[in-house]
């Protein structure tokens, strides 16, 4: 198997990160909320990076890329909204598409527990996916993540949320 790294994001990311969000537009979009067309450029992946970095830097966010071992950026994961007054964030992940079923949803997400724990000292976890993205259901599964009944059970809604206590 190939290794694969997770790390923090860093401003030199950009190029790369645009080339790996291009590549994979339509398949996330296929999974997720589309993202405005102006952030496809490097002025507009440069303000989205910025931003996160900045967030990173209040101890808001921590966003992460998952390279491969030629360097190239294959996924993304984040911890998002931490609150650390309240001991916990939001998990957020994306693999591309030709880098699915490699288990690198479950390191990413393995990898923002532990961050959570360590680095940030959060107790909770909670994570939002779509219904019909079983792979994400069964990788926070994995993970050791419990769907909330209530979320599941209301089909009225398109989200299912799921929460780690750590």
């Amino acid at each position: 198997m190939t290794p694969f790294t997770v790390r923090t994001l860093e401003r030199a990311d950009i190029d790369a990160l645009l080339a790996f969000e291009t590549e994979n537009r339509e398949w996330f979009q296929s999974h997720i909320d589309a993202r405005d067309p102006a952030f496809y450029s490097v002025q507009g992946v440069g303000e989205h990076v910025q931003a996160y970095l900045s967030d990173f830097a209040v101890g808001a966010w921590h966003p992460f890329v998952i390279e491969d071992a030629n360097a190239h950026i294959v996924g993304r994961a984040n911890l998002k909204n931490i609150n650390s007054p309240l001991g916990c964030a939001e998990v957020g992940y994306r693999i591309g598409q030709r880098f699915c079923g490699q288990g690198l949803a479950t390191l990413a997400v393995r990898q923002l527990i532990q961050t959570a724990q360590r680095r940030w000292h959060l107790t909770q976890l909670v994570a939002h996916v779509y219904r019909h993205n079983v792979g994400s259901s069964k990788v926070l599964d994995r993970c050791g993540f419990l769907v909330d009944p209530q979320s599941w059970a209301d089909e009225t809604q398109k989200e299912c949320r799921f929460s780690l206590s750590i």
